[in-house]
């Protein structure tokens, strides 16, 4: 099965840390993703931008409005996401926990809906 995990962080965690600190939390984030690769659960794995880099897109009554930056202030952002495929919930909770940003933040994990 197909889970989604979040990951959500504050940006002011990664703004506290050094360079090196950076530089080993980039290091670690790469290694679980090809320890998850190796062993076929990894799927895709992706960083965004900063929240400050997004739109938001909206169509109402047929008419798009589009706001830069972030729709609301939150103390976290969506820093990233890695789509995974496990067994079942419990090995998806296993494989965020192992998450490198889960020690900053949270990962949030969500069934994919298989649509058919």
């Amino acid at each position: 099965m197909k889970y989604l995990c979040q990951v959500w962080f504050a940006g002011t965690a990664l703004s506290a840390m050094s360079p090196e600190e950076k530089n080993k939390l980039d290091r670690d984030s790469l290694a679980y993703d090809r320890d998850l690769a190796e062993s076929g659960h990894l799927i895709v794995a992706q960083a965004l931008q900063s929240p400050q880099s997004a739109v938001t897109v909206r169509v109402r009554s047929g008419e798009m409005s589009v706001t830069d930056g972030p729709f609301i202030e939150t103390k976290e952002a969506l820093g990233g996401f890695i789509l995974i495929d496990a067994k079942d919930l419990n090995d998806a909770i296993r494989i965020a926990a192992g998450i490198p940003l889960a020690k900053l933040g949270a990962i949030e994990v969500r069934p994919i809906h298989e649509f058919g």
